[in-house]
């Protein structure tokens, strides 16, 4: 079900433990070759894809567009809420559902700079309603539930051998999507050159903008980018969203685990 397809009296009468899922994406540099939607545009068509598997078990909001992107903002078109503004907006859209007498809410994130600011806005709810027992705070990320990589390498076909194993930026993965459904978009992918995702300082974390890790904005290798991986992996991250959001639905409204 679509939030922005139903009347507040439609609403009104939905069950109450119907999860309320916001898929928050971001507007922001993609490198030489990709759009600046490419992160809400590959997070929609995931959504399209779970929606017509969860038609009525699910209630989707339409598509958060801004997102917490200030470490692209050295590059033009990135637009961006800092990250304590993006934080409260999150809070805000959960409370306002919550306030509607819905139990289970559910962000859906397509942008790696929302991933800090989504956990935080679900543990900070949570201690607003600590004396609740009856609410289900969800953040997750599509491509890390779980990684596909594995998976599809064992598929044994050699145009699905994947080269990253991990989300870049405008990479193989990105740019295969956005090769899938809207090719129109895609620039000269090919002469991108190779820019490793690096170590960092991990396992420790260091503060970046991308301009730290890449001067033209891509981070990956885009170069290797087919349609066929795009299909690929639109499918696995659309299943794998679905098995994800069937727990939630099927969450027995008190256990821990789910």
């Amino acid at each position: 079900m679509n939030l922005n397809e139903l009347s507040w009296k439609q609403i009104q009468s939905l069950d109450r433990d119907t999860p309320v899922v916001f898929p928050i994406a971001a507007v922001e540099q993609h490198g030489h070759h990709l759009p600046v939607w490419t992160d809400s545009l590959l997070l929609a068509e995931v959504v399209k894809r779970v929606s017509e598997r969860m038609s009525n078990e699910v209630l989707f909001a339409p598509l958060m567009w801004l997102g917490n992107s200030h470490h692209h903002l050295d590059f033009n078109g990135t637009l961006s809420a800092a990250p304590r503004t993006y934080l409260d907006l999150l809070v805000g859209l959960a409370e306002n559902m919550l306030h509607h007498g819905f139990r289970r809410i559910v962000f859906l994130n397509g942008h790696g700079g929302n991933d800090v600011p989504g956990r935080q806005a679900i543990f900070e709810l949570r201690q607003v309603h600590r004396n609740r027992q009856d609410l289900l705070l969800l953040m997750g990320t599509y491509w890390a539930l779980p990684s596909p990589i594995e998976e599809l390498k064992s598929d044994g076909k050699p145009e699905l051998t994947f080269q990253q194993t991990e989300m870049g930026h405008a990479c193989e993965w990105e740019t295969s999507m956005v090769m899938r459904v809207a090719p129109h978009l895609v620039g000269d992918y090919q002469a991108a050159q190779p820019i490793l995702h690096g170590k960092g300082f991990e396992p420790g974390s260091r503060g970046w903008v991308t301009q730290d890790r890449s001067i033209i904005g891509h981070i990956g290798l885009p170069q290797l980018a087919s349609v066929e991986k795009g299909e690929a992996l639109f499918q696995r991250f659309s299943n794998d969203v679905t098995h994800w959001l069937q727990r939630a639905v099927d969450w027995n409204g008190s256990l821990w685990d789910g």
